[in-house]
């Protein structure tokens, strides 16, 4: 099965196109990277996936749906920005569960998924914390807490280690990659680091240019 596809997909801004007509197709259960220098295409796709961007021409699947002119809401996806995007007043539950009230989710079940997230996130004593309390990969778990209390099976990822540290960001690269097998969730990453792509990636879809130059595993790099 796949998680995203694309038939011809194209987006223009104005006069500059910032993807040419693309065809892509990425798996269910998979981990993949979007990888290539800033404004060749990556974020563009990741927006257009997301729903927060519209196409200019082409056609959109999510697990074999159309979803070229659905709602982001509507979409089933999650995503984890390289900002974090935490609310400051908010507690680190506050924050995991914010959507969940929004959506107005059963409050049984709300607690349910929070403490599950919280424990497969090793966050549960950090919970009545605000986010300023917390260190840089503390606060990336929450921000990667919010998007799977969703419980969505499409988690869309913009270059969100980007802000840590070499060493956390070696830690949390592991840890992301062991959550993502261990859950069987349907990641894809955008990134400009090779080595971080490299260490991650099922499927690796290089852009340049705003096309792709090539959709491989690590190895055929």
């Amino acid at each position: 099965m796949t998680a995203v596809t694309f038939e011809n997909v194209r987006k223009d801004w104005d006069t500059t196109t910032a993807l040419h007509p693309t065809n892509l197709t990425l798996a269910a259960g998979q981990f993949s990277v979007l990888l290539g220098p800033s404004g060749c295409g990556k974020t563009t796709t990741l927006r257009l996936i997301s729903g927060l961007e519209t196409p200019s021409s082409g056609k959109i699947s999510i697990f074999g749906e159309d979803v070229t002119t659905v709602a982001p809401s509507q979409r089933g996806v999650s995503m984890v920005f390289q900002n974090y995007a935490l609310f400051p007043h908010l507690t680190v539950a506050e924050n995991i569960v914010f959507g969940l009230r929004v959506r107005g989710v059963e409050k049984s079940l709300m607690a349910e998924r929070l403490k599950h997230v919280l424990d497969l996130l090793s966050l549960s004593k950090y919970s009545a914390r605000k986010p300023g309390q917390l260190s840089g990969g503390q606060q990336q778990r929450v921000a990667l807490a919010r998007a799977l209390v969703a419980d969505s099976k499409l988690c869309l990822m913009d270059e969100p280690l980007s802000n840590l540290d070499a060493q956390l960001r070696q830690e949390m690269r592991h840890e992301l990659r062991a959550l993502q097998q261990k859950l069987g969730l349907s990641v894809v990453y955008v990134t400009h680091d090779q080595t971080e792509a490299m260490s991650m990636a099922d499927r690796v879809v290089l852009l340049k240019d705003g096309q792709i130059q090539q959709v491989a595993t690590p190895y055929e790099i």
